[in-house]
């Protein structure tokens, strides 16, 4: 079950679990688009992985059991700027691959 962590990692913007902005990659670092786009270069720092848009968990229960209420998320925050330049010089070699090769 995803983590559905409260913030970007980068620049520490709030992402709650409705968050449109929140992006994760395999391992669910999470990254508001705009880091993504503009200082990830769409790489992840951490695995070299790409990024798709976290899922939403439903605030309202559909199904017994299975809404935030149930599962909430995470409270806890990741936070762990990346070194821009370094990102940048990993980014554009990495990018060079597909993600499904990556």
């Amino acid at each position: 079950m995803l983590q559905m962590r409260p913030s970007c990692e980068h620049c520490d913007k709030p992402l709650p679990p409705n968050s449109r902005e929140a992006m994760v990659c395999s391992y669910e670092c999470t990254f508001c688009a705009d880091c993504v786009e503009h200082v990830l270069g769409q790489v992840c720092p951490n695995c070299g992985g790409n990024f798709v848009p976290r899922p939403i968990r439903p605030s309202q229960e559909w199904r017994p059991g299975v809404s935030l209420r149930h599962q909430p998320a995470r409270e806890d925050k990741v936070f762990k700027p990346v070194d821009e330049q370094a990102q940048k010089e990993f980014a554009a070699r990495v990018r060079k691959t597909a993600p499904e090769a990556r």
